[in-house]
């Protein structure tokens, strides 16, 4: 069985990716700072305590793992280059351990080659500059570290993340092709979940929207 270590495992996005992890018969080893926030024990799921800076405790993590999500993000007080720091350490571990396939969650904001972002767009980066813009170059510094990792990853992106049940339909565009503003928080963890094995998109970064 699929052995999958899941950063993110507390976060809204990513309780549903355990969640369906779990259900779908996969072996998750999640990485948590504090562990009563997770769900009832299961059988299936390994907790490792420990945070996304903690080279040793990203390294438990991954041992023994075939795939990775990485779902985690910014906090209250995270440092501004969580996401950058933190990949570098997960992509350090997945070499370490002979694992390949990597599948970390950004927004709509980090640009594509095959983006053709409209007017509306624009505005949002603008605006995700001005009010978010550490967030931002955080996200692009993350995305530097995994072309130059030499892994097979996929960074899914999503636009404005809603708590409506799923719909099980989605899309799989890029920004400005074949796309909206909006997607169920379900939706885009059954997408994520799909990426485990779902090679159509490695060093690509499709945008999911309903």
């Amino acid at each position: 069985m699929t052995v999958i270590a899941l950063f993110g495992a507390t976060g809204k996005t990513g309780r549903l990716v355990l969640e369906r992890a779990l259900t779908s018969g996969y072996d998750v080893r999640a990485l948590v700072r504090d562990p009563t926030k997770l769900a009832p024990p299961h059988e299936r799921l390994t907790i490792v305590q420990g945070h996304v800076l903690d080279a040793v405790a990203v390294e438990r993590a991954i041992a023994g793992s075939d795939a990775v999500l990485s779902l985690f993000g910014h906090v209250k007080d995270s440092p501004p280059t969580l996401q950058t720091d933190g990949t570098g350490l997960i992509v350090a571990a997945m070499k370490k351990h002979g694992v390949t396939r990597l599948v970390p969650l950004a927004g709509g904001g980090l640009r594509a080659p095959q983006d053709r972002p409209k007017a509306s767009d624009k505005v949002i980066r603008t605006l995700l500059k001005v009010l978010a813009g550490d967030v931002l170059a955080d996200a692009e510094g993350h995305l530097t570290v995994l072309e130059t990792s030499g892994l097979d990853w996929t960074v899914v992106r999503g636009p404005r993340l809603t708590e409506e049940p799923g719909e099980g339909r989605y899309r799989v565009g890029w920004v400005g092709v074949d796309a909206s503003t909006r997607i169920s928080r379900h939706d885009l963890a059954d997408f994520i979940l799909t990426q485990v094995d779902d090679r159509r998109f490695v060093h690509q970064l499709p945008f999911v929207s309903d």
